[in-house]
């Protein structure tokens, strides 16, 4: 069995558990991509990272929260716009059936 320590930890293990599915099920990813913003003409590394980019369209953001509060979907909305994407989805590991887990967030 395994322990988690904190749920940085456990959301670590579940993004590559994720990540691992998709790898076996052939669907192409990117991980932890780091996302520069510009400022005056100038690219600024501010350590924004996305989670998973999957097929080059949909944002995936892993949390590991007691509930998705607002602050978690103002952020999934800022990497959809800063990425010019339009599908994202937040994904929490920490509910009792994932299903009631993933709020997909949609750009019109």
């Amino acid at each position: 069995m395994l322990m988690f320590t904190t749920k940085d930890t456990k959301a670590s293990a579940d993004r590559l558990s994720l990540c691992r599915e998709l790898l076996l099920r052939g669907i192409k990813f990117e991980r932890q991509v780091a996302m520069p913003v510009c400022y005056r003409g100038m690219e600024l590394e501010c350590g924004y990272r996305v989670d998973l980019i999957v097929g080059g369209l949909v944002i995936v953001e892993v949390k590991v929260v007691s509930k998705v509060l607002p602050i978690h979907r103002a952020q999934l909305m800022t990497y959809l716009k800063l990425m010019r994407l339009n599908l994202g989805f937040i994904i929490n590991f920490n509910v009792e059936r994932l299903r009631l887990g993933l709020p997909r967030i949609v750009l019109g």
